[in-house]
């Protein structure tokens, strides 16, 4: 199989190449809007209005920093179609599915479901993510919330 590169928080992940509509430039996408922490907006590309998730700041512990080399990532999900901003794209590798193997550690409760496991192409670790399961994650309400 095919998979995306991409650097975010200083860690190198892959995800599968056939759920990738295109590459932008951050600058290129035309933003109407943008408000919230993650969800960094609504822009439009090829006539589709589409949410635009900032991944630097859910898997980031600091701010992000806008450079030339921030890079959107628009997806075609099995819901929806939506950008997703990272600190840029690698390249495209291909990974059989012997070369993945389960991240040590990580069990196989809800919160790393989208985990698929580590590859390593050419001396390089990548963390490799089911995109769909990571995009389906839900954030609980403060108000939803149960005392224990």
């Amino acid at each position: 199989m095919q998979y995306l590169t991409f650097h975010l928080g200083g860690l190198e992940y892959a995800l599968d190449f056939s759920k990738v509509q295109e590459l932008r430039p951050l600058q290129a996408l035309e933003r109407f809007a943008s408000d919230g922490e993650i969800l960094s907006g609504v822009a439009l590309s090829r006539g589709v209005i589409m949410p635009i998730v900032d991944m630097r700041i859910a898997f980031g512990s600091r701010a992000p920093r806008h450079d030339p080399r921030t890079d959107v990532i628009i997806l075609k999900l099995s819901t929806c179609v939506m950008g997703m901003v990272v600190d840029d794209v690698t390249d495209i590798v291909t990974l059989a599915p012997e070369q993945i193997v389960p991240i040590p550690g990580a069990g196989a409760g809800e919160a790393v479901d989208y985990l698929l496991g580590l590859g390593e192409v050419h001396g390089r670790r990548l963390i490799v993510i089911d995109i769909d399961r990571l995009m389906s994650i839900r954030k609980i309400a403060i108000g939803s919330r149960q005392a224990a």
